[in-house]
């Protein structure tokens, strides 16, 4: 045994998962970078991957690279931080207990790399520095947008055109051209709020699209309505664009002025948020007819580019 490891063999009877990695299916995780996406590249001031130290740096559970810190054991087997917590501390391969050893040359070895962004497919020529790599890919201009439909866990990704066609196709978003809009909103039971996404609709206009939600959800105890634009596109492209929503009847009338936000920005971020009209049920039920019977709202609203 070596010296300061311990024999942990209970954790691989009552985790059998982990007890033979060598017939366990590969599983890349998020913002990870896969093992066959990636290439060496020389730099000015780094040194090419090569397949050696591209081997070294794989991390044996979930062949994605390993970033810092990474872990050894006593007998010198590598994994990454992730891996260390999936395993219970037990090394996969000896078995040996891991303790909380780093592999301090490895992590050096790979401050010395240079790899290019993941995306280097889809247009983005730049190379990084090991370890500045997964940050930038992380804000990578030319990373694949997520599906922006709010009514479900979709996980269809892609770029705007390819977003376009699948919400129309797959989802049947209504398509609008033009720059002003004037939507009815029904609902038979104006108290119930679970699982009421109910609105997407994409317009059309200046040569790009934007998202128009609408929904009702709980802001701490209390129901209340939102209505909200986003962005097809990134969100410095976003801020050159104003949009104006309004709702009223009996001659009163709620007014938001805004700038849309990008898709980069999640439904539920932009909702929590609060950044967009906001509509208390009292009010809406009043703009409704005021019977708590039906709620019936009609928002308008313009799109419109700063100069």
């Amino acid at each position: 045994m070596a010296p300061g490891g311990g024999v942990c063999k209970e954790v691989f009877e009552s985790h059998p998962t982990f007890a033979n990695y060598d017939i366990i299916k590969p599983k890349v995780e998020k913002n990870s970078t896969p093992v066959n996406s990636v290439t060496g590249v020389g730099g000015k001031h780094g040194m090419p991957l090569s397949n050696s130290v591209h081997e070294l740096l794989v991390c044996p559970i979930c062949s994605s690279l390993m970033y810092r810190p990474i872990h050894q054991c006593p007998n010198g087997h590598t994994l990454c931080s992730n891996c260390k917590i999936r395993v219970h501390n037990c090394c996969p391969t000896c078995r040996l207990d891991l303790g909380n050893i780093r592999c301090l040359a490895l992590e050096r070895v790979a401050a010395l790399l240079e790899l290019p962004c993941r995306y280097q497919n889809l247009g983005c020529q730049d190379v990084f520095p090991y370890y500045s790599k997964l940050k930038h890919e992380q804000n990578c201009r030319l990373r694949p947008y997520n599906c922006p439909y709010a009514g479900s866990e979709c996980s269809v990704t892609g770029d705007i055109q390819i977003l376009v066609g699948h919400l129309k196709d797959d989802h049947k978003v209504d398509m609008h051209d033009g720059c002003t809009f004037n939507h009815r909103y029904v609902k038979s039971d104006p108290h119930e709020v679970e699982n009421a996404t109910w609105m997407l609709t994409i317009f059309n206009c200046f040569g790009r699209q934007f998202c128009l939600h609408f929904e009702a959800f709980k802001l701490g105890t209390t129901p209340v309505y939102i209505a909200f634009l986003r962005f097809m596109g990134e969100d410095f492209e976003a801020k050159k664009f104003s949009y104006a929503l309004e709702v009223g009847a009996y001659g009163r009338k709620l007014i938001w002025q805004g700038v849309p936000r990008s898709i980069r920005d999640c439904h539920r971020k932009v909702r929590d948020s609060q950044d967009g009209l906001m509509i208390p049920r009292n009010l809406a039920l009043f703009f409704s007819g005021g019977d708590s019977q039906e709620l019936k709202l009609r928002i308008a609203g313009r799109i419109w580019k700063e100069k």
